[in-house]
Parts: structure tokens; sequence; C-alpha cells
């Protein structure tokens, strides 16, 4: 599995903003089927700044109704990262 593909998008909102703001944690959304070894190999590379720890979660998908249909979204994983003490922001989140 490629770097690009293991790393999908950076998830901004109010909670991850705050959570970049206290300390160094970055949050992701990434492959389902990755593993934190893969996702800590990924950030280093495509980002530059060195990683302490990774934790990972996976947010089931909702279930959606359409009349009397219903549906259910897929299910998808995020990974809060912690960056090393003395490591840098990278750029594209400082002005996020």
């Amino acid at each position: 599995m490629k770097q690009t593909d293991i790393i999908r998008r950076p998830l901004i909102t109010e909670k991850t903003s705050i959570q970049r703001e206290d300390g160094k944690t970055i949050v992701f959304e990434v492959a389902s089927s990755a593993n934190k070894v893969q996702i800590k190999r990924a950030i280093e590379q495509l980002l530059g700044a060195k990683v302490a720890a990774v934790r990972t979660a996976i947010a089931h998908g909702k279930i959606k109704r359409q009349g009397r249909f219903a549906g259910q979204r897929p299910d998808w994983k995020k990974a809060y990262v912690t960056l090393r003490e003395g490591e840098k922001m990278p750029e594209f989140l400082e002005g996020a």
C-alpha cells in the first residue's frame, strides 16, 4: 500500500482544532486496513515530522433512510497522531 493511500485527509473539526492548539496532536482519516506502524511511517515520510505515538479509532457509519429504504454509510478509520517534542506542526495545518 502506498503512503498516499494510507493517509486520506486531515480531519479539521472543532475538537481536532482544540487538540492541535493544546498539544502536538493531528487527526487524519486513514485507510481502514492500515495499522499504526504503517500510519507512523506514512506521516514521517509525507510530512517530515517525527511521530511519538499513534492512536486509532473506527467510526461506524450512520444508518440513513430514504423513505422506507434504509442504508448504511461505510465505516471509516481515524488516527490521532502525536508529534515528538520540538517538532513543528506542518504548514498546511497552521492557518486552518
